[in-house]
């Protein structure tokens, strides 16, 4: 069963039914896609003709790096500078020429090992950006530092394309000598396809290379917002989505022509538009077919990858696998205490990015087709790739560890001696915090602020607020803070655990202390009503009803039935979380605790009938 459709309807079987799977067991879905292209491949043999079909999914990695370059604003860049150039560029050169050296040592020639050191020199930054948003990481030190580190990376695949041909003069002597040099059915494309620098002596070449670099340029610049212009006029949203992928093939083919890498092209035409107001639209037409093209780039190295090569050797391949996971992680937390990241976010930075990603299967499938590597070569560095990046998920359960072993950092800053002044107790001072503190200051009390991060305190001082370095959560601050004799603990902690912890433990201290606490969402009021909080604010609901309320004076409710309406709305729903908190259970989720279910769906008929009836009386007492 080779037909098309066979082939084509196991590949989205195998990434419907992989790919949810691993997102759901925090895997990601590059893995996912990797998985089912193993399980389809290797294991079961249901596909063939890899080879052929990866040249087109290949694409999707074009069409990615577009989207790269549309996302990386030449301002924001600039702002940036400095950690994407010492940062990520200390770890990118550092890890490459580590890995390089190491490949040397093993018996490699200094081509293929500066290869391998490009490969491995690259992050995962699919797996890693997921995991980091998913556990509120992305905002932190440690999160702010990898993000960099991991844009760096992805700017650099660029001249690593670049490079990777010229190691292919050096390496193809190497090879030839064991015999295993071959034309591969894209490079014979590539010779007897259209090229217009095919017969030129170099400094032609040369001229059109860079005719071709400023004709991409010019035209996103000038050329961009006429035919957008003139596409808008059709009416027709499909010409949209046509349009942008003719910029993507349309670039993708003059940078054949001119032989350098489609993905340069495509990645210094996103660039070029990103300041364009046409940045979002392009972006959202192309997302659906990239998604579908890198994922079936990655089914395609997972079918392709040799299982029987693994078994040969499992210990070496398991061996380099952490090997280099140890490498780049000792490059890492050396850059990261020469950076000066505090304790927490120097682990979080040196585990996250210790493994390899998936632009190393770009550069090994570009490297093997260009003969920089050999075939046995290459699969073993695409199983340490992939074995890389399946360990990933136990670096991060690893730094969940540390990260609750270690107290965060106070070497560099240690704790201030704190000066009880007032009966106000503000622990946290982003944004929830400052509004509260200048409140209540400005209301002519005083009050004892506590924060976890120096740079804020240093800023309120700016700013004439006085606050405390220190952390909260710590039983020894609050008693320094004055909690023994403080009226009130207003617990405004960015992080929700936190947040939780120092309330339960201000109310195991003291029982008639009034605590007013921060919520992220319905299910942490639950968790601070069970801790001990006497009042629960949630960070969005008063923003939010203010919002639906300009909402229904817009559609017609004058503003006084709007108020009533709003009014009516805030009562109902205290009542509603009060009594959901004595259903609710920690161990059960929500949407599985029936009792909870029953009476969040009554309660919500309920709220409907009080609006009714309030919006009646006022609407009858007016009349």
């Amino acid at each position: 069963m080779d037909g098309f459709l066979f082939q084509a309807s196991v590949y989205l079987a195998a990434a419907v039914i992989a790919v949810p799977i691993a997102a759901r067991l925090g895997l990601g879905s590059v893995l996912g896609y990797l998985l089912a292209g193993i399980v389809i491949g290797p294991v079961f043999h249901l596909v063939s003709a890899t080879d052929d079909l990866r040249h087109f999914a290949e694409f999707g990695v074009v069409m990615m790096l577009f989207i790269i370059g549309l996302e990386l604003e030449p301002r924001a860049l600039w702002d940036m500078r400095h950690r994407l150039v010492g940062l990520g560029g200390s770890q990118i050169v550092l890890t490459m020429l580590a890995v390089m050296a190491g490949a040397m040592l093993l018996g490699l020639g200094w081509a293929p090992a500066l290869a391998c050191g490009m490969v491995f020199a690259l992050s995962s930054t699919a797996i890693v950006l997921q995991t980091l948003s998913e556990k509120g990481l992305m905002q932190s030190t440690g999160g702010r530092s990898a993000f960099s580190v991991l844009l760096t990376q992805d700017i650099a695949v660029i001249p690593m394309l670049i490079v990777l041909p010229l190691l292919a003069v050096q390496s193809t002597a190497e090879l030839a000598a064991d015999g295993s040099i071959r034309r591969t059915a894209q490079e014979e494309d590539v010779h007897h396809g259209l090229s217009l620098v095919e017969g030129l002596p170099g400094w032609g070449v040369a001229l059109v290379t860079l005719a071709a670099v400023a004709l991409i340029i010019v035209a996103g610049i000038y050329g961009a917002r006429p035919l957008f212009r003139h596409i808008n006029s059709a009416r027709l949203p499909e010409m949209f989505t046509a349009v942008a992928l003719l910029i993507v093939v349309g670039i993708a083919f003059l940078m054949e022509m001119v032989g350098l890498s489609p993905a340069l092209g495509t990645f210094l035409a996103g660039v070029v538009l990103a300041n364009s107001e046409f940045r979002h639209q392009l972006e959202s037409d192309i997302e659906p077919f990239k998604g579908l093209l890198l994922g079936l780039f990655f089914i395609t190295v997972g079918a392709g990858i040799d299982i029987s090569a693994f078994m040969r050797e499992p210990m070496t391949i398991l061996g380099l696998a952490l090997g280099l996971i140890l490498l780049k992680g000792a490059i890492l937390y050396g850059l990261s205490r020469m950076f000066k990241l505090r304790t927490r976010g120097r682990w979080l930075f040196t585990l996250s990015l210790a493994q390899a990603g998936e632009f190393g299967f770009v550069l090994i499938s570009f490297a093997l087709q260009l003969n920089i590597f050999t075939q046995a070569l290459g699969q073993r560095l695409l199983l340490v790739v992939a074995l890389s990046m399946l360990i990933t998920p136990l670096l991060f359960i690893l730094f969940d560890y540390v990260s609750n072993r270690i107290v965060e950092s106070r070497e560099a800053q240690p704790e201030e001696q704190i000066e009880p002044e007032g009966s106000i107790i503000i622990a946290g001072i982003g944004r929830f915090g400052q509004i509260v503190n200048r409140l209540v200051q400005s209301s002519g009390y005083k009050t004892v602020v506590i924060d976890h991060d120096m740079k804020t305190i240093e800023l309120m001082r700016r700013f004439g607020f006085r606050g405390f370095f220190g952390d909260p959560t710590r039983p020894e601050l609050l008693h320094a803070a004055g909690i023994k004799d403080a009226k009130v603990l207003v617990a405004g902690l960015d992080d929700p655990k936190a947040t939780t912890k120092l309330v339960r433990f201000a109310r195991r201290m003291r029982e008639d202390l009034f605590i007013v606490a921060r919520a992220h969402d319905r299910t942490h009021v639950y968790e601070l009503y069970q801790a001990g909080a006497d009042k629960i604010v949630r960070e969005m609901f008063d923003s939010s009803l203010r919002a639906g309320r300009y909402v229904l004076e817009e559609i017609g409710m004058s503003d006084y039935e709007a108020a009533i309406a709003q009014e009516t709305f805030y009562h109902h729903d205290r009542e509603t979380v009060r009594e959901l908190a004595q259903l609710w259970d920690p161990n059960v989720p929500s949407a599985e605790n029936e009792a909870y279910v029953k009476r969040a769906r009554e309660l919500e008929k309920e709220l409907e009938t009080a609006l009714y009836t309030a919006l009646s009386e006022k609407r009858n007492d007016a009349a």
